[in-house]
């Protein structure tokens, strides 16, 4: 019979026993640096003991079963949210769905598409992709997978997309239905890497003027961006208008190749610093493809990261000009901190600065994520982005440029050197509310699909398309009327009057996508952007 004495002691060694491996199991999922402090710290009255017993004491005797893996995935969420704005924790799929676009490829069968009606449309089978390969066009409309229907049904674009895609060398059966064929197409497409660009625009926008626009920083966009220059360059190009307008960011070392591009060898790109990080400078290697010639960088309140990277090179070593409106302001650095599971920790680790010294974070408080997401909306309702005297700086946070020491600010963003304020009245409620329910979308879809032949026929070149083409008035006519079904009309016939420009040249830019490619979206686009106008100004003095 075991007494009372024994059966305490063998359940204090038991749960030792369980301390014990749980800690080891904590330990392991640490770098070596980390582990070997936690090791320190192991004492009856460290932090990390308390969490270990909660843990196994909600596991082992609450009341109800527990998800043990939810519980450890909400604790670690728990204490990343008491944290600066950006540390963050992301399950396995969060990460592959993250890292996908910024390591430049993923493996599926090849084609842009969009979901008109409930049908997969493609927009353009991506070129020396499988699809292409196999005889898939553009206005082919994919209707079931694997046998399996995925037009007519409600299926998610999310699951769509999980079915079009898997590992390379595996093959996927589609139907197709081709407009002018009656019987449905049959293609077995075996699925490779399909590169994702991250420069989304690289064209000549006047004699002499190039124009780049990087949608973010990723493992291929140093290549690309240099590939870029070289066409242009080799098409007269002599000045560069650098767009990273709603650009996020991405790899520091993507913008720290992209910044070498343009600087002389040592100049100081930026560098970062924490508390448990010595400080790291990035220089410049010389041989840069654009030393020499104007630059003009674009930025607004969307720019952020590496895209301040860039930008805060560019200006702090007097290299060329800044325009637009101020940047978001993330100035910290995080590191990625992977777990066996495949989940991953983004922990910020240091800040970093630009080469004037400045650290352009906004402010924000621990554990106030939610207000630090509503700057943005913030500075739109304190009028910043159509004045620029609503811009505030304190003194403190005064800098200077390198070279020829020109007044720049920390704490808060990258102001440009030439402010261009938000033009509201180009984006009129109506318009908003036509845009927000993808009626506009829609319509340059069907309008595309119907006439595509007839178009590349009548418009053999994008510079006869972009000079001569408008949008027909059945088109937008037909949008109003979609539009009213739902009640959605504009308030009187003002308000109509100052929708129309906008829309028809939005159209216009979206029938140049899907005939081209996203270049001639730009190049159309742009012919009314405040901003690239600004840029065109100062080049051209």
């Amino acid at each position: 019979m075991i007494t009372s004495s024994l059966r305490k002691t063998v359940q204090k060694k038991n749960t030792m026993i369980k301390k014990a491996i749980l800690c080891v199991a904590i330990l392991l999922l640490l770098p070596l640096t980390i582990q070997a402090q936690v090791r320190i710290n192991m004492g009856n009255d460290s932090p990390l003991r308390k969490l270990q017993i909660a843990e196994m004491a909600i596991s082992n005797i609450y009341v109800d079963s527990v998800d043990e893996q939810k519980l450890v995935e909400d604790g670690i969420r728990g204490m990343i949210e008491k944290l600066d704005p950006h540390s963050s924790y992301m399950t396995a799929k969060e990460v592959k769905e993250a890292n996908e676009p910024l390591q430049g490829n993923f493996e599926g069968i090849g084609v842009q598409f969009n979901m008109v009606e409930d049908t997969l449309l493609v927009i353009q089978p991506v070129v020396g992709g499988p699809s292409e390969k196999q005889g898939i066009i553009a206005g082919d409309r994919i209707v079931n997978v694997n046998d399996t229907a995925i037009a007519g049904v409600s299926m998610s674009k999310e699951e769509i997309m999980r079915r079009l895609r898997g590992p390379k060398g595996t093959k996927v059966r589609l139907g197709v239905v081709r407009r002018g064929i009656a019987d449905t197409l049959r293609f077995v497409i075996t699925r490779d890497k399909i590169p994702v660009k991250s420069v989304d625009a690289a064209y000549m926008i006047r004699p002499g003027i190039g124009y780049i626009r990087i949608g973010s920083f990723g493992a291929q966009t140093h290549d690309e961006f240099c590939q870029s220059l070289m066409k242009l360059t080799g098409e007269g190009m002599q000045s560069l208008i650098l767009d990273l307008q709603e650009n996020g960011g991405g790899y520091l070392h993507a913008a720290v190749a992209i910044a070498n591009e343009f600087l002389s060898k040592n100049d100081l790109i930026v560098y970062t610093q924490g508390r448990r990080v010595p400080r790291n400078d990035y220089h410049a290697q010389g041989g840069g493809l654009f030393e020499k010639g104007k630059v003009v960088v674009l930025i607004d309140s969307y720019s952020a990261s590496a895209a301040e990277i860039v930008t805060g090179a560019i200006q702090d070593h007097d290299r060329g000009f800044v325009v637009g409106r101020r940047s978001y302001g993330k100035g910290l650095v995080q590191r990625p901190i992977d777990l066996p599971d495949g989940s991953m920790i983004r922990l910020t680790v240091a800040h970093y600065y630009t080469p004037s010294g400045r650290c352009i974070q906004k402010p924000y408080v621990k554990g106030k994520k939610a207000d630090y997401a509503m700057d943005v909306v913030n500075r739109l309702k304190s009028g910043e982005l159509m004045h620029e005297d609503s811009i505030h700086f304190v003194d403190s946070l005064k800098y200077y440029t390198l070279k020829e020491r020109r007044v720049v600010y920390g704490g808060g963003g990258i102001m440009p050197d030439y402010y261009v304020p938000l033009d509201t009245t180009k984006y009129t409620r109506f318009h908003r509310e036509l845009s927000a329910r993808s009626f506009i979308i829609n319509a340059s879809l069907h309008y595309v699909d119907k006439n595509r032949k007839q178009l590349k026929k009548q418009y053999p070149s994008f510079a006869r398309f972009k000079q001569e083409f408008e949008i027909p008035q059945s088109v937008t006519d037909a949008i109003f009327a979609e539009a009213e079904k739902q009640n959605i009309k504009p308030k009187d016939n003002e308000e109509l009057q100052q929708t129309l420009p906008y829309l028809r040249m939005q159209l216009k830019a979206l029938v140049a996508r899907d005939i081209w490619e996203m270049s001639q979206y730009f190049a159309v686009m742009n012919e009314t952007n405040d901003v690239v106008k600004r840029a065109l100004e100062l080049i051209s003095q």
